[in-house]
């Protein structure tokens, strides 16, 4: 069997419309080795907890008063605890610390992200475009990095050596570019949820406020102002897209086939959705921007069939 035959086989096991939590990542990681797609689901498992924890709340509660602030932190703290050293003794969580020593993954980006999830406990939204981008380090960039440092692993005597190559700088702009489209996409969902993630200075800076986001989310026109705003993060976006490009080029040649389709596959999947936004004509709703499973499903065999085996370093 060719390894592009190996690729469909897995292709046509996947069941696309199952798959609901970190959807990207867990369609790219089914093409991985088996033991490595437990490990990604441990890992994204751990964090989609928090993360809803996080954001349910705060979408049946759009202010929270000091005392909920606290107990959320601290259901957090536990949560980043249970991962770090001192769980060591839990023998209720051994199957997740054994995941990461197994695998070397690095406990930082785990910090990272918890740092992100209490920045969205204590702050409603984000000043500006850099406080957005430094809150995207952990929220995104935090998981990304776990997903190319899987993908970077090699074997030596039986045990895992971490990536050869920077794990961070080569995870920064795909995180990025894709969290980017990611917010773009879901503008609808997370104002009829109470949740905002565009930059209060931008925001402002094309005549907008909270409220006139709220009302064009629950259908009324669309405004040019916002028109503008989304252009400006569109036109943000472009410029991490073409940094992906290049930093999955880089690295491709430090990983086996597999790992290289599934990079392709994530890339491809924020891609589409990338392809869908039209700021001067888009109605910007979950419908518009959002792909059907089928429509997916049709993206990953283009990717699998378009895929070009390159020579490896390892």
């Amino acid at each position: 069997m060719s390894t592009q035959d190996t690729f469909l086989a897995i292709f046509n096991a996947i069941d696309f419309e199952k798959i609901k939590d970190h959807p990207n990542i867990l369609i790219a990681a089914n093409f991985w080795d088996e033991d490595r797609f437990r490990a990604a689901k441990t890992c994204y498992g751990l964090m989609r907890a928090v993360d809803d924890l996080v954001d349910d709340y705060k979408s049946e509660h759009p202010v929270i008063d000091d005392v909920q602030k606290e107990k959320l932190i601290t259901e957090v703290n536990e949560w980043i605890s249970m991962v770090l050293a001192d769980a060591k003794n839990n023998i209720e969580h051994q199957d997740i610390i054994e995941t990461f020593e197994v695998y070397r993954i690095p406990l930082a980006s785990m910090k990272a992200f918890a740092k992100s999830m209490i920045y969205d406990i204590l702050n409603d939204g984000f000043p500006t475009m850099q406080s957005y981008l430094d809150y995207a380090r952990g929220a995104s960039v935090a998981p990304a990095s776990i997903f190319i440092h899987l993908c970077g692993l090699t074997k030596k005597d039986g045990n895992y050596v971490k990536p050869a190559f920077d794990v961070k700088k080569t995870a920064t702009p795909c995180a990025i570019f894709s969290y980017l489209v990611h917010i773009i996409r879901d503008f609808q969902k997370d104002q009829l949820n109470n949740l905002n993630y565009f930059a209060d200075d931008l925001i402002a800076k094309y005549g907008l406020d909270r409220q006139k986001l709220s009302s064009m989310a629950h259908g009324t026109p669309i405004e040019d102002g916002f028109r503008q705003l989304i252009r400006e993060y569109y036109n943000l976006a472009d410029e991490y897209r073409l940094k992906t490009y290049d930093t999955i080029a880089a690295v491709k040649p430090y990983l086996e086939p597999r790992y290289k389709l599934s990079l392709d596959i994530i890339f491809n999947l924020y891609l589409m959705v990338f392809e869908r936004i039209d700021p001067d004509h888009g109605t910007f709703t979950a419908s518009e921007l959002t792909p059907t499973a089928d429509e997916i499903r049709q993206r990953v065999y283009e990717t699998i069939k378009a895929f070009k085996d390159t020579p490896s370093s390892f």
